[in-house]
Order: structure tokens, then C-alpha cells, then sequence
């Protein structure tokens, strides 16, 4: 990637860098055979945790790789001879990281790039585009490490109070791992009960039809800043948004349904938004690597689909959870048939009308 202006020089002649140095933190030097030269771990597995970052492999004698790469392959070994993961576990590890900070690059540039491309003269951009991407670059990387730093608090916080302590290494084993807690199903997997919702816009390919780029941009920036407030404000956390769908967990199912009754109620005061369904369930949830598997999942996704238009439906082991809660009303209907589930029974949930109100 080369910045609008093409290989721009310095006054005393010497090539500017592009933007791709300036965002790699150098040129691309090295080959395959320097890097496992230069870490001693092998072709094969270099090339293995490279495609798991989302890379394309390459040949072995092709100049890809900078000092940055070879640093990065050398703090990975370090994890690994600390004992906190094993070499299998950092290709999980890389894929990971690799597929969440792939959507955030791609913003990043994208908004980078629209800065670049607006020239000198213009308000807030002055002098080459490269010296102010290597200027503003710091600024960014401080700002996620902050919050990475936040969020490794907040999960920090949830485990203590918990009481999943840490425990010494053992055969098996990571340092630190909980007792209970990650190991039980596999490194960088946890196992917990959880509650588990769905959400998602009604109609939403319908009213795509209508739109151009820019409204569906619009639509789209509303529904997930609102989703992931109003998750927020309940104590949940956002596990991913897919399009028109946003999947979000809460250690509660008292939290996640106060969380889905104000989403619904938040969406029908919104002139923008289509009207919102949410399927929620309760139970043993996979957690790995960021992300959420099991049959509370499932459950959640099919109950989602046969929701009516600003209904809240769960299945009755959440309706179990919330029983005797005074904040609810729960009505069962008759089982249905989805994928996966021949006798899935609904329960619709719906906030307790106050006494005296019509």
C-alpha cells in the first residue's frame, strides 16, 4: 500500500516511506529462512501461525517479513516457555486475534486512508500525508491499549467475584488458570452458566431494498450503538454483531431479560429502526477465544427466528431462572418444531404491568 503520493522525498533526497513501513514499523526484509534463522522455529510452523493471523503463506526465499514479525514470533516462544500457552494453543491464539483485529484494520485504514486522501490546505491536515499517519499512529495504538487494558480489568473483576482463584501449574495445566475455570474445557475455552440473547431488526432485508449506502451506513451505526449501550447499562457484554443481529451474554437471566425488554422498548421509540425480536436462553456455554458455542446458544438463534415483532421470547429453562422474579410476566405457548429441536417450547416475557395500569 502506497501512500496518494507516490514515494514522496525528504529534502535531503532520501525516499520517504511508504505508508505500509510507516504502519509495519519498517520494510519488509526478511524471508522465511531469515526468521527461522533468526528465532529457530521452523519453516513449517512459522508458516503455520502466519496463515492463522489470515495471511497468505509464502515461499520460502520472498522478502515479506520485517524486524516487527520476527519480535512478534519471539514473544509467542516467550508465552510458550513461561508456560501460559502451549504451541498448539498459539495458533488458536493467532487465529483469534487475527480475525478480530482484522475488522478493526480494516476501519482503522479505511478512515485513515479518507484522511490522507484529503491533501494539504485542508483543515486538520497539513504538510505529507505520511508524516501525519506515523504521527497519529501512537495515538491510536494508546488508545487500544487502553481499552484492551479496560476490558482485561473487567473480565479480571467478573473471575475474582466468582471466585475462580488461580492455581499453580500443573501437568496439563497453564499458569494462572482457574481451577474451574479455563482448563476444564481446553486452553482459551471456559466453560460457564450464562445467559445468552439474540437480537435482531425485523424486516431487515425488506428494507435494504430501499436504501443506498450511505442510510443502510446509518441504520446499521444506530442499531449497534444502541444494542451495545443499552448492553452495557445492563452488566452484559457484546460477543459479536452480524449484520441485522447482535449476540450478547449475561451472567444473570434477570439482567439479560431487563436488557432485552428495554432494547425492544429503546427500538420503538426509533423512527430509523426496524421493529426488534430477541430469543433468549440459559445454560453451559463454551466460551472460546471471544466467542460463544453450545445449546443455550442454539436455543437463543432458533427462538430468535420465531419471535413476532417486538416479542421476547425464551425457553424454559430461563423461564426457570426467572421464577417468582416480580419484574416479569412469563407465558409458555405451544412447542414448535425448528432446526435441531423437534419440541423447542417457547415462553413469551414481557415486563409486569403495574397494579392499576391499563
Amino acid at each position: 500500500m502506497n501512500a496518494p503520493d507516490q514515494e514522496p522525498r525528504s529534502g535531503a533526497g532520501e525516499p520517504r516511506p511508504t505508508v505500509e513501513e510507516v504502519l509495519l514499523g519498517g520494510g519488509r526484509v526478511h524471508t522465511r529462512r531469515d526468521v527461522v534463522a533468526r528465532t529457530g522455529v521452523t519453516a513449517e510452523r512459522t508458516a503455520q501461525i502466519w496463515h492463522a493471523l489470515g495471511f497468505p503463506v509464502v515461499d520460502d526465499d520472498a522478502r515479506v517479513f520485517t524486524d516487527a514479525d520476527v519480535d512478534a514470533l519471539r514473544a509467542g516462544e516467550r508465552l510458550i516457555e513461561a508456560g501460559l500457552i502451549t504451541a498448539e494453543s498459539e495458533t488458536m491464539m493467532a487465529r483469534a486475534l487475527g480475525h478480530h483485529l482484522s475488522r478493526l484494520a480494516e476501519w482503522q485504514v479505511s478512515t485513515l486512508w479518507a484522511w490522507m486522501s484529503r491533501g494539504p490546505g485542508v483543515p486538520g491536515h497539513g504538510g505529507e500525508p505520511v508524516d501525519h499517519a506515523a504521527a497519529l499512529l501512537p495515538e491510536m495504538e494508546r488508545l487500544q491499549r487502553h481499552v484492551w487494558r479496560r476490558h482485561l480489568a473487567a473480565h479480571a473483576g467478573r473471575m475474582a467475584a466468582e471466585g475462580q482463584g488461580f492455581v499453580p501449574a500443573g501437568p496439563g495445566r497453564p499458569v494462572g488458570a482457574a481451577a474451574d475455570g479455563p482448563t476444564a474445557a481446553g486452553e482459551g475455552t471456559d466453560v460457564r452458566e450464562l445467559a445468552v440473547g439474540f437480537t435482531d431488526m425485523v424486516g431487515y432485508t425488506r428494507m435494504t431494498r430501499g436504501l443506498d449506502t450511505a442510510e443502510l451506513g446509518r441504520v446499521l451505526d444506530r442499531f449497534e450503538s444502541l444494542t451495545g449501550d443499552v448492553v452495557a447499562e445492563g452488566g452484559g457484554r457484546v460477543v459479536k454483531t452480524i449484520g441485522d443481529e447482535v449476540l450478547f451474554v449475561c451472567d444473570s437471566a434477570s439482567a439479560s431479560a431487563g436488557i432485552a425488554l428495554e432494547l425492544t422498548a429503546r427500538v420503538e421509540e426509533e423512527k430509523r429502526l426496524p421493529k426488534v425480536r430477541t430469543g433468549l436462553a440459559h445454560g453451559a456455554v463454551l466460551i472460546r477465544f471471544g466467542d460463544v458455542y453450545g445449546g443455550a446458544v442454539n436455543v437463543a438463534a432458533r427462538l430468535t427466528g420465531v419471535a413476532r415483532p417486538a416479542t421476547v421470547l425464551v425457553d424454559t429453562a430461563f423461564a426457570g431462572e426467572l421464577a417468582g422474579t416480580a419484574a416479569y410476566e412469563l407465558r409458555a405457548l405451544r412447542p414448535v418444531s425448528v432446526r435441531g429441536y423437534n419440541r423447542l417450547r417457547p415462553v413469551v416475557l414481557r415486563p409486569r404491568r403495574r397494579t392499576g395500569a391499563r
